[in-house]
């Protein structure tokens, strides 16, 4: 019996109209383009408008790889969403998708990993088509995180943004190894012990409230590059590849020091590298579906091509996931 693999058959994303740049921001912080430029390589990210929610903008990034797949709603029994700003405490965010969608059957559910929620999700969903609990799956990350920034403290506020990326994951009999398209290998890791080095302090149980991001830059920077190369050496060795075989490295997109950093400690050369942090922020769960479909949307990625998904998030958890295009 062949293999069953989980293919991508289609990708979408979605920013918000309004647009907040380094200039408009050091009017309500002590920050200057220059600072924030050199520090992170963001130049702009976008806000979510009034009354627009996490779920719509899911819906938005979701309709858009549904139409690249050349699917409807109905094709799809299976969503899962990544996200830290869900719409309410419960239900799901991916339930409200789901309706939004018109979508009545299969299943649907959040996974919240913070940053690295899109490739928990993806993994998650690959398990389940894997498994035969699936036979198309949507996979989206979305966030809202202006809602829960300090618009006072310049050390966070600077850092992130509002967006939504999706994909659409279809089951296809595997027949050639790491040539064949779809995922290809995955691995998590998480560590408790650095909970309170990125974190909301909020939250219905101790707080009863949302509370704001907090986060030890430093601390959150030492750990992020070793982290990263460590879990991606593992997804090498478990697929039987190495850096060379590299097509595109699709990183999450939080700072483009961590980004560079990586890519150098792996021996990626940054031409290989799709960035798109100065121009969206830090979007969390949604970073790496949104540089998905900015790179395939001006033609870098290409059907065939080898990719390197990556991301550490607040917990600390952290990823890899390795899928022919």
């Amino acid at each position: 019996m062949s293999e069953i693999r989980s293919v991508v058959l289609g990708s979408g994303g979605y920013l918000p109209s309004r647009v907040l740049t380094n200039a408009e921001l050091s009017q309500i912080v002590d920050t200057n383009d220059e600072w924030i430029v050199q520090r992170t390589g963001i130049r702009e990210r976008h806000i979510a408008a009034d009354g627009e929610l996490t779920s719509d903008l899911a819906v938005k990034a979701a309709t858009a790889a549904l139409a690249d797949a050349g699917l409807a709603a109905g094709d799809i029994d299976l969503i899962v969403m990544a996200t830290a700003t869900p719409d309410f405490t419960f239900p799901a965010a991916a339930v409200t998708v789901q309706e939004k969608l018109g979508m009545q059957n299969g299943a649907a559910f959040d996974v919240q990993a913070v940053c690295s929620g899109f490739i928990y999700a993806l993994t998650s969903a690959d398990a389940m088509i894997k498994a035969g609990q699936a036979k198309r799956a949507l996979v989206v990350g979305a966030e809202t995180f202006s809602r829960i920034l300090d618009w006072t403290d310049r050390t966070t506020c600077v850092l992130f943004g509002d967006g939504a990326g999706a994909v659409v994951l279809g089951a296809e009999a595997a027949k050639e190894g790491t040539k064949d398209r779809g995922v290809i290998a995955a691995r998590l890791r998480s560590d408790g012990r650095y909970r309170d080095k990125l974190y909301v302090d909020g939250g219905p149980s101790t707080g009863q409230a949302v509370g704001h991001l907090r986060m030890e830059g430093r601390e959150v920077y030492r750990h992020a590059v070793t982290m990263i190369t460590d879990v991606i050496e593992d997804v090498f060795a478990a697929a039987g590849v190495t850096a060379a075989d590299i097509d595109w490295f699709v990183p999450h997109q939080a700072n483009v020091r961590i980004i560079d950093a990586s890519a150098k400690k792996l021996g990626i050369p940054l031409e290989k590298v799709v960035r798109t942090v100065d121009r969206h922020g830090n979007t969390s769960a949604a970073s790496i579906p949104l540089a998905l479909s900015v790179a395939v949307g001006d033609g870098r990625i290409r059907k065939g091509d080898l990719l390197l998904l990556e991301a550490m998030g607040g917990g600390f958890t952290w990823g890899a996931v390795l899928v022919r295009w």
